[in-house]
């Protein structure tokens, strides 16, 4: 599916991590297989540290610690956005949605337009599109987009595939409409044929958790996990990503009338390291267009790595003029989505800690 928004913009993005920071080398600790193999992985993937939220610390308590943080430094005000999109897979609860939550902590107004989306990997491209969309109805001037995950709470640290990869993280991106005239290509496909090869079994209402469910199996490769955890078949989701995404990307640029080289930097969802570098190498593209450094300095934290990379890597490009950019999400779904649109000035393109000692 192709899609087109004219006259919208992103103001400012902001990115929230727990402040608990812990190395690989900690994580070995809990594996099985032997810590020769674990630094090999190390040394391929990219991975080195990752931010962890504590059990108690959910996808509200980052986003409300971020907004009063915008509130206070005058970026952004309370009663001036008329739209609040939550994107993350690790709600708060069931019901209600986290987005009132969030509404209800701040004591934000009445007639506030508050929405949960159930997305991962391509989420904060997903989020992107209804706000855009959001932004067509007259009395929608400003949406705030929160998108992040928790989901190192349900990945067992006994899975050497996974646990090292996950961190936590949320963002949060204004957007309202443009004054002047701007044009945002994007596409979006989806294939839930495959949706088991990335799951968490257990814990909804098709396999309810259980103490049968919270028992740790081992994979044949010497990863514990249980059904109440992450699954990520490694290699089927590289393959998917090396076959779908490259010409999703042409397809993109050839709808634009644009040239790979007029893009300033392809900012994509952050898996790893190696199948950044592999895709980079399949659309040759210059490694240095495509950051690749977020699952080595924080982890990978599902929707929220797009605005990671901006935030990490872009700062102060973005809040001092604008870039051409290529962003894409690609996972959980399956599902996958890209977009070419013109970011920055931007009002404020920040990183902040989240204190979990003060909140232990």
């Amino acid at each position: 599916m192709n899609l087109f928004f004219t006259q919208k913009k992103i103001a400012g993005i902001l990115t929230v991590l727990p402040s608990h920071e812990q190395s690989f080398d900690e994580d070995m600790k809990n594996f099985v297989s032997s810590p020769a193999r674990s630094l090999k992985l190390k040394l391929v993937m990219g991975y080195d540290r990752h931010r962890l939220a504590p059990a108690h610390i959910t996808v509200s308590d980052m986003a409300v610690y971020g907004l009063q943080h915008l509130f206070a430094q005058g970026l952004l005000q309370a009663d001036e956005f008329d739209a609040l999109i939550v994107v993350t897979q690790s709600p708060d609860h069931f019901i209600p949605p986290t987005s009132n939550l969030i509404q209800g902590r701040l004591k934000l107004k009445r007639d506030l337009f508050c929405m949960d989306i159930n997305q991962g990997c391509a989420g904060y491209l997903i989020g992107l599109f209804q706000s855009f969309m959001l932004l067509e109805q007259p009395n929608i001037h400003k949406v705030v987009l929160v998108a992040g995950d928790v989901l190192s709470h349900k990945v067992s640290p006994k899975d050497r595939n996974s646990y090292p990869l996950i961190g936590d993280a949320v963002s949060i991106t204004v957007i309202e409409r443009a004054t002047e005239p701007n044009e945002i290509y994007a596409n979006l496909q989806m294939d839930g044929s495959q949706a088991e090869v990335l799951m968490i079994p257990a814990g909804g209402f098709r396999l309810p958790s259980s103490p049968e469910t919270a028992i740790l199996e081992d994979d044949g490769d010497n990863n514990l996990r249980a059904k109440d955890h992450l699954r990520m078949d490694g290699a089927a989701v590289f393959n998917f990503v090396q076959l779908e995404v490259p010409p999703m990307i042409n397809a993109l640029l050839q709808s634009a009338g644009r040239q790979a080289e007029e893009v300033d930097a392809f900012v994509f969802h952050q898996p790893n390291r190696f199948m950044l570098h592999k895709l980079a190498e399949a659309m040759q593209v210059p490694k240095d267009k495509m950051p690749s450094n977020v699952v080595e300095n924080y982890g990978n934290s599902s929707c929220a790595t797009i605005p990671m990379a901006l935030t990490h890597n872009f700062s102060k490009d973005l809040e001092n003029r604008s870039l051409t950019l290529c962003l894409a999400g690609f996972g959980v779904g399956l599902t996958w989505s890209s977009m070419l649109l013109s970011v920055g000035p931007l009002q404020f393109c920040q990183q902040i800690d989240f204190p979990c000692e003060e909140n232990a």
